[in-house]
C-alpha cells in the first residue's frame, strides 16, 4: 500500500479542494467573455447548401416517414472542408464529441471557428475525452473562460487532472487500470439537431491528409435528417454524465486559473498557412460545398444511429463483455451472402468468433472480407501482433478473406500533394483533381528512397530543420495517434509506426465500416474488437439502402485493391513434412504465451498482372500462386528479424486481447 500511496500523492490524486474547485470555476465565469456580435435570429451564419440540406431532409420528413440523406466522406482534407463549413453554417447549436483533439493546423482552425460561432450566439459544446485531449493547459485555461456560448468537458478525468505524468499512468496500473481504460472513443459533430457527422476522424493533422510522417485513410458520413435529434440526445447523455467535468474544475486547469486568472489564448503556430487558406476558400465556397457534398448525397430510407451510453462505464465489474451496439452482432449473424468488414485492428473476441464461426458452418455460407492494416501500415503493431497470430484461424476456421492495407497505396483518397514537400511537377499547387485518383504513381515514385526531384538531400534537410524548428512532423513526431495509450512510465506513445524501407508520409487504414449483403451499410468509431466491446463507449450509423451499402463497398473493395493492398492467402505447402508442419503451428498458436513456432500458416501474397494473370483473383481460385507472388509476413517493414520477433513475442499473450 506505501508504493500506491507515494504514486497517488505523487500524481496529484489529492487535487484541488472542493472550495478551491469553486473559485476556479467562479474565475473561469467571471472572465466568459458576454459581447454577441450578431443580433439576427440565423445568428449570422453563413449560407451552405450542406446546412440547407439538413432542413430540406427535416422539412420532408414526417414522424411516419422521416426523410434522410447521406454522404460518405472517403477524402481527408475535404472531411475537415465539410467540418468547418457546417459550423460557420450553424445557427443554434453545435456539439462535438471526440477522442482525440490535438493543437495543430487542422485542431486549431476547427476551435477558432467555434469560438467564432460561440461570438455570433450559437450555443457550443465540446466534449473531449480525457486520455487525447488537449494537454496545453494555457489553451484548456484559455478555453474555459472564453465566451459564454462555450463550454468545453473532459471525459472521465482519471485523477482530476487534463494533462497526465508518467506517475499517473503508474497509477493507473495500481489503483484504476479498468476506469482508466474506460474511454469515450465517440466521434459526433451535430449541426442545429438537423445534420451530423459520425465516423473515424478525429480533430489532428494525420486524419486530414496533413501530417508530414504518417496519415490515416479514414471514413466519415454525413447524416441529414431527423435521425441527427438521436444523435443530439446520445451526446445530451454524455454531456450530463458524472465523469463529463468542466475543464475549469480539473486540478490542473484550476491551478492555472487560481495562479494566473483566464490566459489569453496563444497564438497559433500554424505549419502551413497555405493549407490553411486554401481549405477556408473551400469551405466557404457554395458551389465547392454543393459539388461534393449536396450533389454526392444519396437519398436513404431506414437510418439508424446506435451507440452506447456513458452507463456502460458503470459496469466496474462486469462478468461478460457489453455489446456495443447489438444491432452490429445481429446484422453479421444475419448475412446471407456478403459481409465487408473494414477494421484497423483485426482482433476478434470470443463472441465475435463465435458469430462467424456459424456464418462459416452454414451450407451456403457467406463470403466474408476484411479490409485491415499490414505491419508497415499500422500504427499500432502491438495490436498488429495479434492479428499475426491468429491469421490461419482467421482464414482456415473462420474463412476470412483478408487484404492488408500498404504503407504507400498507389489509388487512395488523398490529395497526394499534401504529403510531399516539393510541388509535383504539373500537379503542384491549385491542382485539386488528384484527390480522387490521379497523380497516385507520381507521389508514390516521389516518396521513394531516391527522395524528392530537383532538391536532393541539402533541400529534404532544410525542409525536417525548417518543420523541427516549427515543431512539425518528423519520423519520431510525439503525437498521440488513434487507439493506443502511452506506456505506464512514459509520456511519450507506447506504440508507433514502425520503420519503413521508404521515405515519406505514409497511411494506415482507420475506417471503421461495414457492409452486409450488399443492403446495409455502417460507418462509425466501433472497431469490432474486444477494447471496443469491453472498455470504449462507440457510436455508429447503421443505413439500410441498397445504393448506400453499394457505395461504401465500393470504396472498401478499392482500399482493397492491388495498387493498395496486399492478400493474406495460406502458403504454398512444402514438399515435406506439411501436415507436421500445419500441426505444430497450430498447437504453437494455441499457447497463451510462447507462440515461437516461425513457420506460419499464412503470409502477403503480391499481384502479379500478364498475359495469363490480367485481373485480380481471389486466394481460393486454383490460379491464385500462378498470379501472385509471395512479398513475406512483413513486407516494406525496415527492422530486423530478431528484434521484431521480441516485439511480437510482448503481444503472444492471450490475456492481452480484452485490452488491447
Amino acid at each position: 500500500m506505501l508504493p500506491l500511496a507515494l504514486v497517488l500523492t505523487v500524481s496529484g490524486c489529492a487535487g484541488l479542494s472542493h472550495s478551491q474547485r469553486d473559485r476556479a470555476a467562479a474565475i473561469a465565469a467571471a472572465a466568459r467573455d458576454t459581447t454577441v456580435t450578431c443580433t439576427r435570429d440565423d445568428r449570422c451564419a453563413e449560407p451552405s447548401p450542406l446546412r440547407a440540406l439538413g432542413g430540406r431532409a427535416m422539412a420532408e420528413s414526417t414522424e411516419a416517414q422521416p426523410r434522410h440523406y447521406a454522404t460518405i466522406l472517403d477524402h481527408g482534407e475535404e472531411a475537415l472542408v465539410a467540418r468547418l463549413n457546417l459550423i460557420h453554417s450553424a445557427t443554434r447549436s453545435i456539439d462535438l464529441q471526440t477522442y482525440i483533439f490535438d493543437k495543430d493546423d487542422s485542431a486549431r482552425l476547427v476551435m477558432d471557428a467555434l469560438l467564432d460561432a460561440a461570438r455570433r450566439g450559437v450555443k457550443v459544446r465540446v466534449l473531449i475525452d480525457q486520455l487525447s485531449a488537449i494537454s496545453d493547459l494555457e489553451i484548456l485555461g484559455a478555453l474555459s473562460g472564453a465566451h459564454e456560448n462555450f463550454e468545453l468537458r473532459i471525459y472521465n478525468p482519471t485523477f482530476g487532472k487534463a494533462k497526465l505524468n508518467y506517475f499517473d499512468y503508474a497509477g493507473s496500473v495500481l489503483c484504476c487500470f479498468r476506469r482508466f481504460n474506460q474511454r469515450m472513443h465517440n466521434k459526433l459533430l451535430v449541426i442545429d439537431s438537423v445534420i451530423g457527422v459520425v465516423g473515424g476522424r478525429n480533430y489532428q493533422d494525420d486524419y486530414y491528409d496533413w501530417d508530414a510522417e504518417y496519415n490515416f485513410r479514414d471514413r466519415d458520413v454525413i447524416v441529414a435528417g431527423p435521425e441527427a435529434r438521436r444523435m443530439a440526445d446520445n451526446f445530451e447523455a454524455f454531456w450530463r454524465a458524472q465523469r463529463s467535468v468542466p475543464a475549469e474544475r480539473l486540478n490542473d486547469v484550476g491551478r492555472t486559473l487560481l495562479r494566473e486568472g483566464v490566459p489569453a489564448m496563444p497564438p497559433a503556430l500554424l505549419l502551413h498557412p497555405d493549407r490553411i487558406e486554401r481549405v477556408q476558400e473551400e469551405a466557404a465556397d457554395n458551389g465547392f460545398i454543393a459539388e461534393r457534398f449536396v450533389d454526392t448525397a444519396l437519398p436513404v430510407r431506414n437510418v439508424l444511429y446506435v451507440a452506447d451510453l456513458p452507463q456502460k462505464h458503470r459496469k466496474e465489474h462486469a462478468k461478460q463483455a457489453v455489446s456495443t451496439a447489438p444491432e452490429l452482432d445481429g446484422l453479421i449473424a444475419g448475412a446471407q451472402k456478403e459481409v465487408i468488414l473494414q477494421t484497423p485492428y483485426l482482433v476478434l473476441s470470443d463472441p465475435a468468433q463465435e458469430i462467424f464461426r456459424d456464418l462459416r458452418a452454414r451450407q451456403d455460407a457467406p463470403r466474408i472480407v476484411v479490409s485491415t492494416n499490414s505491419l508497415a501500415a499500422t500504427d499500432n503493431p502491438v495490436v498488429y501482433a495479434l492479428s499475426y497470430k491468429y491469421k490461419r484461424r482467421n482464414l482456415r476456421e473462420l474463412g476470412f478473406n483478408i487484404y492488408e492495407y500498404k504503407p504507400f497505396p498507389l489509388d487512395a483518397p488523398v490529395d497526394y500533394e499534401n504529403l510531399v514537400r516539393l510541388p509535383l511537377g504539373g500537379m503542384g499547387a491549385g491542382n485539386r483533381e488528384n484527390r480522387v485518383v490521379g497523380g497516385s504513381a507520381v507521389g508514390n515514385a516521389v516518396r521513394g528512397s531516391s527522395g524528392a526531384p530537383g532538391g536532393g538531400d541539402r533541400d529534404r534537410e532544410r525542409d525536417r530543420d525548417r518543420d523541427r524548428k516549427a515543431g512539425g512532423s518528423e519520423v519520431d513526431r510525439r503525437v498521440q495517434r488513434a487507439e493506443t495509450r502511452p506506456s505506464f512510465l512514459s509520456t511519450r506513445p507506447s506504440s508507433r509506426p514502425l520503420p519503413v524501407t521508404r521515405e515519406g508520409a505514409r497511411m494506415g487504414l482507420h475506417a471503421k465500416s461495414l457492409v452486409v449483403d450488399r443492403r446495409v451499410g455502417v460507418i462509425g468509431t466501433h472497431n469490432f474488437d474486444p477494447r471496443s466491446e469491453n472498455y470504449n463507449t462507440e457510436g455508429a450509423v447503421v443505413i439500410d439502402d441498397p445504393a448506400f451499402a453499394q457505395a461504401l463497398a465500393a470504396s472498401i473493395e478499392r482500399d482493397m485493391e492491388p495498387e493498395n493492398s496486399w492478400v493474406v492467402a495460406p502458403r504454398g505447402k512444402p514438399p515435406v513434412l506439411s501436415g507436421l508442419n500445419y500441426s505444430v503451428g497450430k498447437v504453437s498458436e494455441a499457447l497463451p504465451i510462447l507462440d515461437i513456432w516461425p513457420w506460419r500458416y499464412a503470409t502477403n501474397y503480391e499481384f502479379k498482372p500478364g498475359p495469363e494473370c490480367p485481373w485480380p483473383l481471389r486466394r481460393q481460385d486454383p490460379k491464385f500462386l500462378q498470379c501472385y507472388q509471395p512479398v513475406g509476413d512483413f513486407p516494406e517493414v525496415n527492422v530486423g528479424p530478431k528484434w521484431l520477433l521480441v516485439r511480437m513475442l510482448t503481444a503472444f499473450g492471450a490475456g492481452l486481447v480484452p485490452i488491447l
